[in-house]
């Protein structure tokens, strides 16, 4: 079990730190770290005792809508997340894709909208989804070619999406299209798509290494009502960013949770493997491999909750947040690896701890935003800051 002195950083209230103890007492009583069966079955399971059990409160906003709070408290999902990725990472995956999938109901939706579908998440009675990337449109959203057009009372929308979380389970889906209103990223719009709308379907479902629900979409003249437009018009862009900054510090926070579940696991494998007489911790090679692992956890955890912390106060978080979501994820990444090494052989067993972890991590690197767009979006932030500077 991890330290939770962290706990006691500035960053938390009370009710951040009897929260995460609540959970991690639940966690060990109700998840289990190794499902079996149909993999759809088991996060729709894992969705419905998260909801009855109150957690998926957290992923939400607005008590009126079955929310904890009237916002999202971005320091709460972040603990949420890290504390159920050490237990499991489908778990982690079926919290998390309930507040991004909703995030943006959360940020935009009517009341109308949000008396419907935020409700049904906060209970885990309804799965959400959030579709944004495409077969040539993924880190660059200006490139989107999914197309919406107005039809009396309803848009019409056509083309493809892929790499949807939650695709092929989903109830609903906030969508992404282009509507026109200006070039590039400033004419796109966002809308609820029912799973039951007619022309859409699932055109394909993906497999990848660490197993979750995943799909690529198809709109072929699939009808949507009016009412279900997310804000205005040719605000899809903002509509997208906006969410992405509260759930890109929470990718962040999921694979704090990784590294940490694999530094324990490293410390339990130094401190009890015997070799040539003595602990494989009494070797000064694993003292500066479990130093080198130990730092980049602090490091990540702080880069993580600063940025959790921001946004809670206000702040503008893009910079921060990507900040933490590309040290958080590539770390996690080092931290991960270097636990397979020290468990040796027994690391590379399929379904070892490690091992699960090794495959969980990957893709952390590459969704909502990969490695090198977050440098990208850091880089500009670096520029713009220091260019505000020197005007003065």
């Amino acid at each position: 079990m991890s330290d939770r002195s962290y706990l006691e950083w500035p960053f938390f209230d009370e009710r951040h730190r009897g929260m995460q103890i609540e959970l991690e007492a639940w966690a060990a009583a109700h998840i289990d770290g190794h499902p079996h069966g149909d993999l759809d079955d088991a996060c729709r399971a894992l969705v419905r005792k998260l909801g009855a059990d109150g957690w998926l409160r957290y992923m939400v906003g607005g008590t009126a809508y079955g929310g904890r709070h009237d916002t999202i408290d971005t320091r709460a999902v972040c603990l949420l997340r890290e504390t159920l990725a050490r237990h499991s990472g489908l778990a982690d995956f079926a919290l998390g894709m309930q507040g991004l999938g909703s995030g943006a109901i959360t940020l935009h939706g009517s009341d109308a909208q949000k008396r419907r579908y935020l409700t049904e998440v906060a209970a885990g009675r309804a799965i959400p989804a959030f579709a944004l990337s495409e077969p040539d449109s993924g880190s660059d959203v200006a490139a989107m070619a999914c197309s919406a057009r107005r039809d009396g009372q309803d848009y019409v929308l056509d083309g493809e999406k892929t790499w949807i979380s939650n695709g092929g389970i989903a109830d609903f889906y906030v969508v992404f299209a282009r509507t026109g209103e200006a070039p590039g990223a400033r004419g796109l719009s966002a809308f609820i798509v029912e799973a039951d709308a007619p022309g859409f379907e699932i055109a394909e479902r993906i497999d990848v290494i660490a197993p979750h629900p995943l799909a690529r979409l198809r709109f072929t003249g699939c009808r949507v009502p009016a009412a279900n437009l997310l804000g205005a018009p040719g605000q899809g862009f903002k509509v997208a960013m906006q969410t992405l900054d509260i759930f890109r510090t929470s990718v962040a926070a999921a694979a704090l949770g990784f590294a940490r579940r694999a530094l324990d696991e490293g410390l339990r494998r130094a401190t009890t493997r015997d070799m040539f007489g003595k602990k494989l911790a009494d070797f000064q090679i694993t003292q500066a491999k479990l130093a080198q692992m130990a730092t980049h956890v602090d490091t990540a955890a702080l880069l993580t909750y600063r940025a959790a912390w921001m946004r809670d106060q206000g702040k503008n978080i893009t910079g921060a947040a990507a900040m933490a979501k590309m040290t958080s994820t590539e770390t996690a990444q080092q931290v991960i690896d270097a636990a397979v090494q020290l468990w040796g052989g027994c690391g590379v067993v399929s379904e070892h701890p490690v091992e699960r972890l090794y495959r969980e991590i990957r893709a952390l690197r590459i969704y909502e935003g990969a490695t090198e767009v977050q440098q990208l979006i850091i880089a500009r932030q670096t520029l713009s800051a220091w260019e505000q500077e020197q005007a003065v």
